[in-house]
């Protein structure tokens, strides 16, 4: 029986898990990593700490398995999207911090590029909105702002990668610079319908195209490690952004089915298959994974705060002193109370897009304390996930393939969701069943099924979709007047945060 490792490199630690050939975990480990914030609006991440956090938990949960790497059939990775790296083609060595997709130093670098008219001929070939979340910007700043980085990238010296690509680089001890296609889609430099990195949107940002890595299938062979780093060479045959390796790992394979991901940010995926469904309502239209050459397309919303609104109560606000403490705080707020939380603490992400909002608190009393901060901590992810909801309902309305119509149930993952009441208050507020896997951890899981599927030790997707397990369904209870109500309320907020 085979074993694969499944390596989640995230936006705040480095996890690895260890699944069987019956894809249950038999080890893990997880390791926190410092983050960086240089100026308002910037966050980065030490890339040593990125590759070192990755190689330790990698050793931990095989020793927690009581493996060694001849046990490995193969390795996945999975990584937080757009936060962009560039370092030495020869050495190694970064020449900057890794700039993370939350960062919003190049807000006005794509303000200029709308100005003057670039937006429509980006969206339509990468299926992405002109904004810093984005790789495409940060890379250019990079290039701009980084004494000699520009002549050394034009000379060929310098490559380019997200996270993925950096990972495999220092796992294959230098000798591959690659990556995938639901990560390359997510730069804003990849053509999602040639399946192609774009010559003219490289030449609009002066990007040297020599920076950019090879991009191959989601399971494909992406190189072996070299033998120093865990024993033995094991090859790397999965690999996938975190929120697409979500949606592969709730099984979201038919067009229509609908997941989010409640983790440091909220990321809803819906599978739009083989047709690229242009959004009319500021969502992304992105590639949920490319099997044997095929691209399966998606359409994406993105909210930049989820769980990172549960770290800001712990870590800012210092009222809990751990997430589970939310739930207990939440349930105790005084219901005569509507305090109203927009954590535009980096902008608003979809269907707004506003880099320039930051975070405001509406609604607050004298009596207002840590339960009711809680609550509307809370609330504001089933807000965001209901304005995503409505855009996708309004797009496939206006342009979904003749017959496909989206799932009634949305499919929940990530560390939020362990929540009983936050999925209850999402059920309840979207007016819709809220359903939870019995494994949580389907970023890992669906990275290792892709490593897995390649390595021939696991079943193809249909063997995989009959696989998945419902851990409980959240049904709504809430009265429609008080959902409307309170929904209303979010959008007054949202108005006024923006109007700021």
């Amino acid at each position: 029986m085979g074993y694969i490792l499944a390596i989640d490199q995230g936006t705040t630690s480095s996890r690895a898990i260890v699944f069987d050939g019956a894809m249950a975990p038999v080890g893990a480990a997880q390791e926190e990593f410092p983050q960086h914030f240089p100026d308002s609006g910037w966050v980065e991440h030490d890339p040593a700490d990125l590759w070192q956090t990755v190689l330790r938990v990698c050793r931990e949960a095989l020793a927690q398995a009581g493996l060694g790497p001849e046990a490995l059939s193969g390795i996945g990775i999975t990584n937080q999207r757009e936060t962009t790296l560039v370092w030495d083609r020869a050495t190694g060595a970064p020449i900057h911090n890794a700039i993370v997709w939350q960062d919003r130093r190049t807000s006005a670098q794509c303000q200029a590029l709308k100005a003057d008219g670039h937006e429509p001929m980006v969206t339509q070939r990468t299926g992405l909105l002109l904004d810093p979340y984005f790789s495409a910007t940060k890379l250019a700043w990079l290039l701009e702002n980084v004494e000699g980085a520009r002549t050394r990238a034009e000379a060929g010296e310098l490559v380019f990668g997200t996270v993925d690509s950096w990972l495999i680089w220092n796992l294959t001890g230098g000798t591959r610079h690659v990556t995938d296609a639901t990560n390359a889609a997510r730069t804003m430099l990849y053509d999602i319908r040639k399946g192609r990195w774009s010559q003219t949107i490289c030449d609009l940002l002066n990007i040297p195209m020599q920076m950019l890595p090879e991009v191959q299938d989601c399971a494909a062979d992406f190189g072996e490690t070299a033998p120093d780093l865990l024993g033995a060479p094991v090859p790397i045959l999965g690999v996938a952004g975190d929120q697409q390796a979500a949606t592969i790992g709730q099984a979201c394979f038919q067009p229509g089915m609908l997941k989010s991901t409640y983790g440091t940010g909220c990321f809803a995926l819906m599978n739009t298959g083989d047709v690229p469904v242009a959004s009319q309502n500021r969502l992304l239209t992105t590639i949920a994974y490319q099997l044997d050459g095929k691209p399966t397309y998606a359409l994406e919303g993105a909210i930049f705060v989820a769980g990172a609104v549960v770290q800001w109560l712990r870590d800012g606000l210092q009222i809990i002193k751990g997430a589970p403490e939310t739930q207990g705080l939440a349930e105790r707020a005084d219901p005569t109370q509507n305090v109203v939380l927009v954590p535009a603490f980096t902008g608003l992400g979809a269907p707004y897009w506003n880099a320039e909002c930051r975070g405001a608190v509406f609604g607050l009393t004298r009596n207002s304390g840590p339960a009711e901060f809680a609550r509307a901590a809370l609330e504001s992810v089933g807000y965001q996930t209901r304005d995503l909801m409505e855009a996708m309902q309004a797009d496939l309305a206006a342009s979904a393939p003749e017959g496909m119509a989206h799932s009634a149930t949305l499919r929940v993952d990530g560390g939020m969701s362990a929540s009983d009441w936050a999925m209850q208050f999402l059920s309840d507020i979207l007016d819709a069943p809220v359903d939870r896997p019995e494994v949580l951890e389907t970023t890992a899981l669906g990275v290792a099924w892709l490593a897995g599927q390649r390595a021939g030790i696991y079943p193809d997707q249909a063997g995989f979709a009959s696989g998945w397990a419902l851990e409980r369904s959240f049904a709504p209870g809430m009265e429609t007047a008080t959902r409307d109500q309170k929904y209303s309320a979010w959008q007054r907020a949202v108005a006024a945060a923006q109007a700021v």
